[in-house]
């Protein structure tokens, strides 16, 4: 188990921050954003993989800070599409892009693919390193299909267009503490904790 309560999550993105924080509160770990430390670089995720991407954040922000590191690269696959948006699900409709603009300019590319055809699914990779050691990785995933209009309010990135047949809602109208029991992260965050245990 970590030697230390505090693990820093290699990322700024407050939506993340928040559900990892859900995920992580009955371990009793004190989960801490990358923001907390000013000097912490940007790390450039240009790995052609979601693990690649992963275990260079947390690489590089465990080895800077001295502390345990915890980023995830997680993206939607659109089969459709080929497995787009992918590793650059963030980032698919510009650098900068909204959510609102990512998941728009995939909703242009899917307008004449009819409701069957329209599967996809959330991936997440997680990487988990302390310093000195080499990364645990864990994946999770979670199955759906994409609308045509958006719906719901909660959650971020492409949860509000992301429909779950078995929920028959979006991602965006799930509670978070559902979203926390079945979304890709949590899956994710399931596998990383069961690895953590047998180290």
């Amino acid at each position: 188990m970590l030697e230390q309560k505090r693990v820093v999550l290699a990322t700024r993105n407050q939506g993340k921050v928040k559900e990892f924080d859900r995920l992580l509160a009955p371990l009793g770990w004190e989960v801490v954003s990358v923001s907390a430390y000013p000097d912490a670089p940007e790390v450039i995720e240009d790995g052609d993989t979601f693990a690649a991407n992963a275990i260079k954040k947390a690489q590089t922000i465990s080895q800077i800070l001295g502390l345990p590191a915890i980023a995830d690269d997680s993206g939607l696959e659109v089969d459709a599409l080929d497995g787009r948006p992918g590793v650059y699900s963030a980032r698919y409709a510009g650098e900068h892009a909204t959510d609102e603009e990512n998941w728009q300019k995939l909703l242009r590319e899917l307008e004449k693919v009819p409701n069957e055809k329209r599967t996809a699914r959330f991936r997440c990779t997680l990487a988990f390193v302390q310093p000195g050691q080499p990364p645990l990785l864990a994946e999770g995933k979670c199955e759906g299909v994409i609308l045509r209009e958006p719906a719901g309010t909660n959650g971020f990135g492409y949860d509000p267009v992301f429909f779950l047949p078995q929920r028959l809602c979006t991602m965006a109208q799930l509670p978070p503490e559902e979203k926390n029991r079945i979304s890709h992260r949590a899956m994710a965050l399931h596998n990383l904790l069961e690895k953590i245990r047998e180290v």
